[in-house]
C-alpha cells in the first residue's frame, strides 16, 4: 500500500489521569509575557508542520530513507530547543506566550515520541496550569494519550489513531474502558468520539484518495453513526 499514508494525529497522556486536571498551584510572582518566546515558537512550529505531514513540495523528491532522515532532524533538534525553553520556564502556558505560543510548544513536544520522559516531564507541569486555566484541557487530553502508549499504556480520551485501510475508518489505538470514553472528553472540552474519529477519517482519506481509487476502488470512506 505504497501510496497510503497513515496520518498521525494531532493529533494527539498521563501515568494515571482520567478526569479534568484539578491541581491548582497558586503562583504569586506575575509572568511576563515574552513576544520574542512567541516569534521563536511560531518559526520552529512551521518546520516542524512541515515533517509531520506527508511530503510536500521539494521534499517530495526526497527517497524514503532521507524524508524520515529529514523528519527525526526536525523533531530531534527541536526537541533541545524546547528543554532548554521547558528548565526556564516550565509549561509555556497563555501568561507567558499567549495561547498561540502555548499551543505551538505543546504541538511540538507532541512530536518528541522519541523521548516520552521528556513528554511525560512536560505533561506534568501542563497539568499544573490547566489547574490554573493557564493552557488548554483537551490540548492536555491528547498530550495524556500520547504519553501513554508512547510508555505502554491504554490511552484515556480515544485522541491518537489509526485506520482500517480496507475502508480507510479511523480507529482508535489501545484504548481503556471505552464505553465511558465520551465522558472522559466531554469533561476536557473535546468532542464525541464518534465525530472526532469521523473527522480523522475524511482527513486522510482527502491526504490519500489516488491510492484508496487505485488501489482499493474506493471512492468514500466508512464512517461511524453519530447522535
Amino acid at each position: 500500500m505504497n501510496k497510503i499514508f497513515t496520518i498521525i494525529s494531532v493529533c494527539f497522556i498521563t501515568m494515571a489521569c482520567k478526569e479534568t486536571p484539578k491541581e491548582v498551584v497558586i503562583n504569586e510572582s506575575k509572568i511576563a509575557f515574552n513576544q520574542a518566546l512567541v516569534d521563536e515558537l511560531k518559526k520552529m512550529v512551521e518546520t516542524d508542520q512541515v515533517a509531520a505531514y506527508i511530503p510536500q513540495g521539494k521534499h517530495k523528491e526526497l527517497s524514503e530513507e532521507d524524508w524520515n532522515t529529514f523528519k527525526d532532524s526536525v523533531f530531534t533538534t527541536h526537541e533541545k530547543r524546547l528543554q532548554d525553553i521547558f528548565n526556564k520556564n516550565g509549561f509555556v502556558g497563555y501568561d507567558l506566550a499567549g495561547e498561540e505560543g502555548s499551543k505551538n510548544f505543546w504541538l511540538m513536544v507532541q512530536h518528541c515520541d522519541h523521548n516520552p520522559d521528556f513528554q511525560n516531564k512536560v505533561l506534568e507541569k501542563m497539568k499544573i496550569e490547566v489547574g490554573n486555566k493557564n493552557a488548554k484541557p483537551s490540548n492536555y487530553g491528547l498530550l495524556v494519550d500520547r504519553v501513554n502508549l508512547n510508555t505502554g499504556k491504554a490511552q484515556v480520551y480515544g485522541t491518537q489513531v489509526t485506520y482500517n485501510f480496507n475502508t480507510g475508518q479511523a480507529y482508535p489505538k489501545t484504548l481503556e474502558d471505552s464505553i465511558n470514553v465520551n465522558k472522559r472528553r466531554k469533561s476536557i472540552g473535546l468532542e464525541p468520539l464518534e465525530v472526532y474519529l469521523n473527522e480523522m477519517t475524511k482527513m486522510h482519506f482527502r491526504m490519500n484518495k489516488e491510492g484508496y481509487l487505485k488501489e482499493k476502488g474506493i471512492i468514500e470512506p466508512k464512517l461511524y453513526a453519530t447522535n
